[in-house]
């Protein structure tokens, strides 16, 4: 198999995980959390980035599932530069994201 294909399986494989994390976070979070684990294993495997939205849902300091409401707060911050907050229930990390483009 060429490079191409391989990275074109990986990523429906992990879309498909991630739809399963999602469906599953509710009735048993521990499943979602493997799910989330075997599609980072999948995307460091395949040696591909995870799509912008689903790097999102990962925290960035205890690699856990996040996910709005569920296991992590979002607050919106208009001080400064305007920003959105996210805060890991789990570990209690914060990632910052802004809110506006930078117009370089």
């Amino acid at each position: 198999m060429n490079g191409k294909k391989i990275k074109e399986i990986a990523l429906e494989r992990i879309e498909r995980l991630f739809n399963l994390a999602i469906e599953m976070l509710h009735e048993r979070p521990d499943l979602a959390q493997k799910y989330v684990e075997n599609a980072r294993k999948i995307a460091m495997r395949a040696r591909i980035k995870l799509p912008r939205e689903k790097r999102l849902l990962i925290c960035k300091h205890c690699k856990r599932f996040i996910f709005p409401g569920v296991s992590s707060r979002v607050r919106i911050q208009l001080r400064r530069e305007p920003h959105m907050i996210i805060t890991c229930l789990y570990c209690g990390g914060h990632m910052r994201r802004p809110l506006r483009k930078r117009s370089t």
